[in-house]
This record gives structure tokens, sequence and C-alpha cells, in this order.
């Protein structure tokens, strides 16, 4: 029995999401909601991947462009694109994404780290592997994903 709890207690649950046609998923704990794109409203001067921002119930969010933010190129405009809102470090950000597929459970050993990541200056935005029968998802790391606080702006 003690093994079995140890086990459960090992898994880890991701949201799969694509972007740019290619497979990427989320740690399950930081997402709030899942909602259907709605136009957002441009800033000037922003971060490329930064879309722009939206009203979420009183509260003005940063809206990501996944794709983009991941040198994938922006995503085309589609109805069927999905906003992904999530938490991270107290702050709120929505990432538009192509599409959410499913909630994955996989044991913390399934998770292989990412052969790629080889320079300590970078980002690292893909923190792991994940091989599912056919198709390989990148684990990302969301925490940098958020636009720079900009302290020294006048």
């Amino acid at each position: 029995m003690t093994e079995m709890t140890a086990a459960k207690e090992s898994l880890s649950e991701f949201v799969s999401l694509t972007a740019g046609g290619q497979g990427f998923c989320v740690d399950i704990h930081t997402i709030r909601e899942i909602r259907s794109w709605t136009p957002v409203t441009m800033l000037p001067f922003s971060e490329p991947s930064v879309l722009g921002v939206m009203n979420l119930r009183g509260a003005v969010i940063p809206i990501v462009d996944l794709r983009e933010r991941l040198g994938l190129g922006p995503t085309p405009e589609g109805r069927r694109n999905v906003i992904v809102i999530v938490t991270v470090s107290n702050r709120t950000m929505g990432l538009l994404v192509e599409a959410v597929s499913e909630i994955i459970s996989v044991s913390s050993d399934a998770i292989l780290p990412n052969p790629t990541q080889s320079v300590e200056t970078q980002p690292a935005h893909i923190v792991g592997l994940i091989s599912q029968e056919d198709r390989m998802l990148r684990v990302l790391d969301i925490t940098g994903f958020l636009p720079a606080d900009r302290e020294d702006a006048a």
C-alpha cells in the first residue's frame, strides 16, 4: 500500500497544448481557466509576442502569443484559437495557443531532461520532454513568459 501511495504522489499532471503545430504542456496547477479567443487591446511598443491586454473580470492581463514567444512565428488568426489563463508567481497572463488537447498524468521519472539546453544565459522555457506513443511533448516553464517589469520606465 505504501508503494501505491508513493506512486500516486510522484505523478505530475499537465495540460497539453498546440502552438506552431508542435506539442507542449504546462503544469495543470498554473492554469486558472481556458477561454475562447476574443480580441485584445493592443499596446504600442510592447514585445512582439505580447498581443495586448484584456479585461478579465476587472483585472487587466497581458496576452502572450506562445508560438511567437517560442520563436515559431506569429499565430495565424483563427476562431478555434484559445487563450489559456495562467498564474505564475502571483501574476496572471493569457497564452494564445492553437488548441488545448488533454490532461496527462506522468510519473516524474517519465519527464526526460532537455538535451539541448546548454547555455545558462538562455531562458529555460523547455525544461523537459514527455514521450507518448507517437508524439513528443515539451514541458514548458512559463515563469519567464511574463513581459518584463519596466521599473526604469519614466
